[in-house]
Order: structure tokens, then C-alpha cells, then sequence
């Protein structure tokens, strides 16, 4: 055998359907698309169109808001991380940061970092370096002996100076 004699064998690909080529070829006429209408001519845009009516996706009331400028926070809470050091899985002793809390499965996502809250109880001494937290997970934190290091927010130009900068290009 030859790589110039592999082919395929005899029916393996079908030719695609030649539509609208005459009557003799059992698909001339209409083109296998049936009788008149909309649906029988191309570029129909029929989806969702109920006859004029209002459609439904439309009579539905819009909710929410979508702020293109909030911050994604994975969220721990104290006593979450209490069951992980007891189930040995967080080591009290090191710092725990975004990475060690992503590494143990405790903070999923979270673009700009982690925040710690309060619901729960630690009882573990523990040093947190945190992009935010809460009042109270400070409190209870402090209560155990631990401390929490907020991580300073990255500075942002004000509406004035970003004009600034572009008139100076």
C-alpha cells in the first residue's frame, strides 16, 4: 500500500444536495423549503416574532444593573477558615493571603483579591493579608490574637487629571 492509493471507501461522503436545479432532480421547484410564505424566502427574521403582538421577552420587566466598575471580591468568612485550619487543610502559623485561601479551595475568583467576613467564630491566632474586610471579622480576628493587614486599594486618576493627561498628548 501506497499513500497515493489511500482514498475513502465507495459511499463514505455523500455529495451535499444541489437544491432548486429542476424538477428531475426531486428537489427543483420549491428547493425542499415547501410552499410560499415567509418561512419559503431567505433572510426570514421570524424567531420571537409573535404576529405584532408585544413578544414575551420584551413584556418581561428588566432587573438588575450591571456596574462595570465594581470590584470582585472572593469572600471568606472567619468560620470557614476555622474549619479548614482544624481539618488541617490552613496553616495558622504562616500568613494567609489570597494565594494560600485560593490554594486551599476557600476563595473562589476574585479579581482584585479576597474579603474577609465576619460569620463565624476563629479561635486560631492567625495573621490575614486581605484586599478588604469587614468591622466585625477585624473584631474577631483581634479577639483571637490575630491580625488582619488590609491591603492599601490601587490609586485611580481622577475625572480631571485623565482629561489632563490627554491634553497633554
Amino acid at each position: 500500500m501506497k499513500l497515493n492509493d489511500i482514498k475513502d471507501n465507495e459511499g463514505a461522503r455523500k455529495g451535499r444536495m444541489r437544491v432548486g436545479r429542476g424538477i428531475g432532480s426531486g428537489k427543483g421547484v420549491t428547493g425542499g423549503r415547501g410552499q410560499k410564505g415567509q418561512k419559503s424566502r431567505e433572510g426570514v427574521s421570524i424567531k420571537g416574532f409573535e404576529g405584532g403582538q408585544m413578544p414575551l421577552h420584551m413584556r418581561l420587566p428588566k432587573r438588575g444593573f450591571n456596574n462595570p466598575f465594581g470590584k470582585d471580591y472572593a469572600e471568606v468568612n472567619v468560620g470557614m477558615v476555622q474549619k479548614f485550619i482544624d481539618a488541617g487543610k490552613l496553616d495558622a502559623k504562616k500568613d494567609i493571603d489570597h494565594a494560600t485561601l485560593k490554594a486551599a479551595g476557600l476563595a473562589r475568583g476574585g479579581k482584585d483579591g479576597v474579603r474577609l467576613l465576619a460569620k463565624g467564630e476563629l479561635k486560631a491566632k492567625a495573621k490575614f493579608i486581605v484586599s478588604g474586610a469587614s468591622k466585625g471579622a477585624i473584631d474577631a480576628v483581634e479577639k483571637a490574637g490575630g491580625s488582619v493587614d488590609v491591603l492599601p486599594k490601587k490609586p485611580t486618576l481622577a475625572k480631571g487629571e485623565k482629561m489632563a493627561k490627554k491634553a497633554d498628548r
